[in-house]
């Protein structure tokens, strides 16, 4: 199989349960980067906390995708774009969740800042190293958001049916989180953005992914991996199925691929 890049999710997919890069995965995007292979990290990740997760070698070499697609950073190719939600759009979002939950937790992205408009704790289930800056309700609404996070088991009925035409709504991690991006933001268009950039066609593409917020990427790219940890989903339309995020799932493919 010849292939002219990999794209790699971090959360569930290249990071394991730790969070951390394990010596095997390290050493296998390495190798495939030495043979002249494009690496693409495409996360829902803020490029702040993407910085804590991966080794210093790995930063210089990928192209990043963030927040789903929202932001885009290719240092080498010097490539930097990034959608936003419109301030009328996220002020309409905040107003109708908090018609539906007076107690919702809402927190809002905006260019690798986190806020809230009330004091939450994310250091332990979300994984967070802080939490996010106060701001007041008002100041939230008027902030064009990069991305709006809905936390919690969250059922907000009609959010997709009020704003799925003006913005991507997408729920991940077992149904406890609520991504919204804006409308054009997706990881599948952020990536064939940086093929058309490099001159590269999509069917040249290998993705690694495991939650919904792939799915959109496995469908548009030429070879799919969904890792053992996957959701069902992922897994029925993938080309392959590897080990779990902790057995190192990744590197199992890219030794046998990148020979």
């Amino acid at each position: 199989m010849k292939f002219s890049t990999v794209v790699l999710d971090l959360d569930g997919t290249f990071l394991n349960s730790k969070k951390q890069v394990s010596k095997r995965n390290y050493e296998a995007v390495l190798s495939c980067y030495r043979k002249d292979i494009r690496i693409i990290f495409a996360t829902a990740r803020p490029p702040r906390t993407v910085k804590v997760f991966l080794p210093n070698e790995l930063l210089d070499i990928g192209a990043f995708v963030y927040y789903n697609g929202a932001q885009v950073i290719c240092r080498k190719s010097k490539t930097e774009f990034c959608e936003s939600i419109p301030a009328d759009i996220t002020s309409e979002i905040i107003d109708y969740c908090l018609f539906h939950d007076s107690q919702i937790e809402l927190t809002m992205e905006v260019k690798d800042q986190w806020f809230s408009f009330r004091e939450l704790n994310y250091t332990n289930t979300m994984n967070a190293k802080s939490n996010p800056t106060i701001k007041s309700l008002e100041e939230l609404k008027q902030y064009e958001a990069t991305k709006i996070l809905l936390s919690g088991n969250n059922h907000i009925q009609g959010l997709s049916l009020m704003f799925g035409h003006k913005v991507n709504i997408l729920v991940t991690d077992n149904k406890q989180l609520i991504q919204i991006m804006p409308l054009q933001a997706s990881k599948e268009a952020a990536v064939t953005r940086l093929c058309n950039i490099y001159n590269e066609k999509m069917e040249s593409v290998i993705v690694f992914g495991d939650d919904h917020n792939d799915l959109g990427l496995f469908k548009s790219a030429g070879y799919s991996i969904a890792m053992g940890n996957a959701v069902v989903e992922l897994k029925e339309i993938a080309n392959e199925i590897t080990g779990s995020n902790d057995q190192d799932g990744v590197a199992m493919v890219l030794e046998r691929l990148c020979k």
